[in-house]
């Protein structure tokens, strides 16, 4: 199975490692062509305004929202959740938002880098805690009802799923724990 990872900012090279570890081969997409030979796409944290802005440039927007609509999975870590949002919330919107996931979140939410933390967490289907990074992280501040919570912090989602969409506002790529890549990569194969 090939599972493209957005190669235009974030922790490409680390996705791509646990994609590779989870039994599956990771394909660098910076193109809307590469788009056709994947299964599946992570969109990596990083900045989302850059990220949004380089997708809209590079021809990418239109397409992905097109396949995803289709019915490709995707999965966002931070950045890549706050442009899969179809509401982002606060004083900074994102322009060039992807906008296919039914949550409302907000940027930055738990303050800034200095604030970044590591937690272990309880994930819906995992058999022992998660150990989770979070950065810059933003929280999902209210999500639809078909919306599925996998995880919570502090009485909010941090890992949501909504079809083949997944969204975590953490980094597992950095804990270097492929089990959420593998939900994705099940995600995936129910797509078919």
């Amino acid at each position: 199975m090939k599972v493209g990872i957005l190669g235009l900012q974030g922790d490409v090279r680390e996705h791509a490692r646990l994609i590779d570890a989870a039994g599956a081969t990771a394909i660098i997409i910076k193109h809307a062509a590469g788009l056709d030979e994947v299964a599946g796409l992570i969109v990596p944290g990083g900045e989302s305004t850059t990220i949004g802005k380089l997708l809209d440039r590079f021809g990418i927007l239109d397409p992905l929202r097109e396949r995803i609509r289709a019915g490709m999975p995707v999965y966002g870590t931070c950045a890549g959740a706050i442009l899969m949002a179809r509401e982002v919330r606060g004083p900074e919107g994102v322009p060039h938002s992807i906008g296919v996931m039914d949550m409302a979140i907000v940027r930055n939410a738990y303050g800034r880098q200095v604030d970044s933390f590591e937690t272990d967490l309880d994930v819906a289907g995992l058999d022992r805690p998660l150990r989770s990074v979070f950065i810059r992280a933003p929280i999902i501040e209210e999500v639809g009802s078909g919306v599925e919570v996998l995880a919570e912090f502090d009485d909010r989602p941090v890992l949501v799923r909504e079809n083949g969409m997944l969204a975590s506002t953490f980094h597992p790529e950095i804990a270097g724990d492929e089990r959420v890549h593998r939900i994705f990569l099940d995600l995936i194969e129910e797509a078919g």
